[in-house]
């Protein structure tokens, strides 16, 4: 783009004929749900504004697809869901203003499991987003569409959400990178809410560095989001300049063995992230073992994955101006996928003043109980990072539901973790290795996770999305 070899108008325009090459014929991935209407405009003037007068930075002119439960001003927001068909918000979420802000196209919108409250990525309104990698599964979710977008370069980069794993899960699944930001780091602002204190965006994309500039673009304070006031001095210049060759060579990683998994059905990715293991001490990262006492019930404490279901997304529903003001309303017009039933009918079994509750107190007081038992046997390994399998299973076949999520670690202690590629098990199916650190340590994150890739080179493009012929 620098040198005038291709301009931002015509990186929309192959882009978009890749989307119509795979996702709407070819295997139809059904990873898209809308095309922004004024991306090859927006596109347009920024090449001009780059002639003019130069680049705002390093997302000047880049094409990005956004997860559809950011809000975006002037196209659809839907959570995939038909209890929200139709809703075109006023503005933006902070994190796309923020992109805009930066010079980043919106090219549209891609499919979730409905209102994110699911890992198969199966809505209402979109339907099932097929794994480029093997058409029988499902791509991972929520941000399924994301995962699958940014894997087979239906745009530069993607932004998906986190609540227990949805950015994570899916890349995994896709052989991309993906982070979830530590707690205050990223404002939810205009995000479709599932539960407020786990909810998170953040960038997907098919390297680390791409990451990285992605997220310098969406972080910072929110007075929307009083949560990111945490972030104030704890956000370098750019993430970009942790990214270094060498980085393992100073590094202790953690291994915390008990997420490997002990079922049979857990050995076959086990292998490939012990593997991953071998190889960041090849590259000479010190590996040590270690045990976070009472891990397990230190998670289960803390979860908070759907008590605040019926609070927020009930408030969200009642103003969106949607089908559906309300989740009785989904459930009594049928305006949601049928799996998502049971959840739903859980968000009602919540009490409505659950918020005001001495469960919901303890299980916020258990955050801060698992974040420091972490950061404590951290400290005591002297581990900058500890790693494990992003998910103990590959994906399930179209219909079926994921299992061995290790998601909930970050999600529900707040620290940051970011997923890269591992390698692939002996089918050729992608495994995705986890890397966690203390929270606002995303620049020590993405260093390791970068020496890794580089070192590696795991990554492989889906053989189902090939070259379209300009």
């Amino acid at each position: 783009m620098a040198s005038g070899q291709v301009t931002s108008e015509r990186l929309v325009a192959l882009y978009l004929a890749r989307i119509a090459a795979f996702d709407e014929v070819g295997p139809r991935l059904n990873a898209v749900l809308a095309i922004g209407p004024d991306a090859v405009t927006d596109a347009r003037a920024l090449d001009e504004e780059r002639a003019r007068q130069g680049v705002r930075g390093p997302l000047h002119g880049i094409p990005v697809l956004l997860k559809d439960n950011f809000e975006t001003k002037g196209l659809v927001t839907t959570g995939g869901s038909l209890a929200l068909e139709g809703v075109v918000p006023a503005q933006d979420a902070f994190q796309v203003r923020k992109l805009r802000l930066a010079g980043a196209v919106i090219l549209g919108k891609v499919n979730l499991h409905e209102l994110a409250l699911g890992l198969t990525t199966v809505s209402s309104l979109g339907g099932q987003t097929l794994n480029p990698y093997d058409l029988s599964r499902a791509p991972g979710g929520s941000s399924g569409g994301s995962g699958v977008a940014a894997a087979v370069c239906f745009a530069a980069f993607t932004m998906g959400t986190d609540t227990s794993g949805s950015i994570r899960i899916p890349s995994s699944h896709n052989a991309v990178v993906g982070l979830r930001p530590s707690a205050g780091l990223s404002s939810r602002s205009g995000i479709i809410p599932f539960g407020h204190t786990q909810d998170t965006g953040g960038p997907i994309a098919r390297t680390v560095e791409d990451v990285a500039l992605a997220l310098d673009a969406t972080v910072g304070y929110d007075p929307d989001d009083l949560t990111t006031a945490a972030s104030a001095g704890r956000i370098p210049r750019s993430y970009a300049t942790a990214l270094s060759r060498g980085a393992l060579k100073r590094a202790r990683v953690g291994v915390l063995t008990e997420f490997f998994g002990a079922s049979p059905e857990d050995e076959t990715v086990a292998a490939v992230v012990h593997a991953a293991v071998r190889e960041m001490a090849a590259a000479g990262a010190t590996t040590v073992e270690v045990v976070v006492p009472n891990l397990s019930a230190l998670v289960t404490a803390s979860n908070l994955l759907t008590q605040e279901l019926r609070v927020y997304l009930g408030d969200y529903l009642a103003n969106a101006g949607g089908p559906a003001t309300s989740i009785e309303d989904m459930l009594r017009l049928g305006l949601h996928t049928p799996s998502l039933r049971g959840i739903l009918e859980a968000a009602l079994r919540t009490p409505p003043d659950y918020l005001t509750s001495d469960d919901y107190t303890t299980r916020l007081a258990a955050r801060e109980t698992l974040a420091s038992a972490v950061v404590d046997a951290m400290d005591a390994s002297r581990a900058d990072a500890l790693v494990y399998p992003t998910v103990r299973r590959i994906a399930p076949l179209v219909g079926g539901n994921q299992g061995g999520s290790n998601a909930a670690l970050s999600a529900n202690s707040g620290l940051p973790a970011i997923t890269v590629p591992a390698g692939v098990t002996a089918d050729g199916f992608p495994v995705g290795v986890e890397l966690l650190g203390r929270r606002f340590a995303e620049a020590t994150l993405l260093g390791l996770a970068f020496d890794f890739e580089q070192s590696t080179r795991h990554r492989r493009p889906p053989s189902t999305t090939p070259a379209v012929p300009r």
